[in-house]
């Protein structure tokens, strides 16, 4: 995923409705037809954190 890609997800993590629409802003928002909220996923990082120890 290149960063003017949106990461979409599966459901509503507030009420689980699957029916959810891209909308223009907030950039990389999404909105539920269930319970009509409008929230963004973001991706925080990923893999081990730095200074992390690995066995």
């Amino acid at each position: 995923m290149t960063g003017g890609e949106r990461a979409v997800p599966f459901y509503c993590p507030y009420c689980g409705e699957e029916d959810l629409r891209p909308v223009e802003e907030p950039h990389g928002a999404w909105r539920c037809a269930g319970c009509l909220r409008t929230f963004a996923v973001k991706l925080v990082g990923i893999g081990v954190p730095e200074g992390a120890v690995t066995e």
